[in-house]
């Protein structure tokens, strides 16, 4: 046994460990002992092929007995020129990469061009179609024939609008209305029918189509032969921001209107005895009343004996501008109950006139919107009677329309089953003119 001990421990791992058994001497790879192993596992070897194996897989790993693994020269010289492998790669992508991103760039370019042309041509083609068409439709509007002073599409167009916008609001929707300190007195912005001053106790207000008005005390068998007073004189009143036409006198008044239509008043006034009407730009009004009509003649006692009202609500003007006024009066509504529409055929008419009493200027309404309970016959505004400009004795006040419909100076009210006359809608103007 002593001998055996003092053997040199390489012989006695030669001689415990034979050439073809497991181990280093073996002279087999790990992998061909592994195959080996699983060989005789799969016939049915036994555990002890199996630890073999494992015991032989474990002494081939280098390191794993403590003793490092032998250096690869290969793989060192390989290591060794990886670096400047890199180093050389890198300098050539640097010098390559400003040209291919010049390239791309260029690249690009010239695809946002061809896009840019093809899109342009489409837009230019879109634009000259867009344009021909536009211009189309306006020579076609614009060829119609003229209805009112309004190719007749852009008058259906405000029908249409006016049919709409009753529809929608049944000329029952009531203006807004505000508190006393925020009203302001009225600019003057238009003087149609004003340009003489009036003499107050010359004013009647004519009334036509009213029911049983032979059986009232007011009627008289033609309310035209009535004659109004005018004082040819100059007012101090401010007429504020006019931007229609001035004050005049009644002869320069006269003077403004076309020779051709100064005959035709001429010659009307000497067969009917009356004062040339329609010396304004709109002309006469077709629906003035014709010599011998009857009715009745209200003087304004009559007309402040009905309920007073109070309004404070916004004036606005089609121009553009508009302002809050405290006004007091009597409602028109009121004022159709006292003076009730004649039915024909079991109902009443469909619309008002309107004209001052000199005939320049006139106003067609609905119905229903004269019944509207914010619809006043001014007598008072900001707290004071009416000035001579503002339309003194009598104008109209509806908050629910633009001011041109709001008539200065009433001389007339009428009532008619066909749609009257209206000065501004002769001249192209909208008939309706809701807000």
């Amino acid at each position: 046994m002593q001998e055996q001990e003092d053997r040199d421990p390489k012989e006695l791992s030669s001689a415990d460990h034979p050439i073809g058994e497991t181990g280093i001497c073996s002279g087999k790879t790990a992998k061909e002992e592994t195959r080996a192993a699983d060989e005789q596992k799969m016939s049915g070897g036994g555990t002890a092929g199996k630890s073999e194996a494992a015991a032989s897989i474990v002494e081939e790993q280098p390191g794993a007995s403590g003793i490092p693994a032998p250096a690869d020269p290969e793989a060192s010289e390989h290591d060794a020129a990886e670096p400047e492998a890199l180093e050389a790669g890198t300098a050539e992508r640097t010098k390559e990469s400003p040209a291919k991103e010049t390239a791309g760039i260029e690249n690009s370019d010239a695809q946002v061009l061809a896009a840019s042309r093809r899109y342009t041509r489409r837009s230019f083609a879109v634009a000259a179609a867009a344009v021909a068409a536009g211009y189309g439709l306006y020579h076609w509007v614009e060829s119609n024939p003229a209805d009112e002073m309004q190719p007749w599409p852009l008058r259906r167009a405000f029908q249409s609008n006016a049919a709409i916008s009753r529809w929608v609001f049944r000329e029952r929707a009531l203006a807004p209305t505000y508190p006393l300190s925020r009203a302001r007195e009225l600019r003057v912005n238009g003087v149609y029918g004003l340009k003489m001053a009036l003499d107050p106790e010359s004013y009647r207000l004519q009334v036509v189509g009213v029911q049983d008005a032979s059986r009232r005390p007011e009627y008289t068998s033609d309310v035209t032969a009535w004659q109004y007073r005018y004082l040819d004189k100059k007012t101090m009143e401010d007429r504020g921001h006019d931007t229609k036409t001035p004050p005049r006198s009644a002869h320069t008044a006269a003077k403004m209107a076309p020779g051709s239509m100064m005959k035709q008043a001429e010659q009307r006034e000497n067969r009917a005895g009356r004062m040339p009407r329609g010396l304004e730009e709109a002309g006469e009004s077709r629906s003035t009343l014709p010599v011998g009509t009857g009715g009745l003649l209200l003087t304004m006692d009559d007309i402040r004996r009905l309920p007073r009202r109070e309004l404070i609500t916004q004036f606005k003007c089609i121009e553009g501008w508009s302002e809050i006024v405290h006004w007091a009066g009597v409602r028109m509504a009121d004022f159709l109950e006292e003076y009730p529409p004649e039915k024909y055929d079991g109902a009443e008419p469909r619309f008002v006139y309107m004209e001052t009493p000199d005939g320049d200027y006139y106003n067609g309404y609905d119905m229903n919107i004269c019944r509207h309970p914010q619809t006043l016959l001014v007598t008072e505004m900001m707290g004071a009677p009416l000035t001579q400009y503002h339309g003194a004795p009598l104008r109209l006040h509806m908050p629910t329309k633009y001011g041109y419909k709001q008539i200065k100076r009433i001389g007339l009210i009428s009532y008619n089953r066909s749609r009257p006359d209206d000065y501004w809608t002769k001249l192209g103007y909208d008939w309706y003119a809701g807000l």
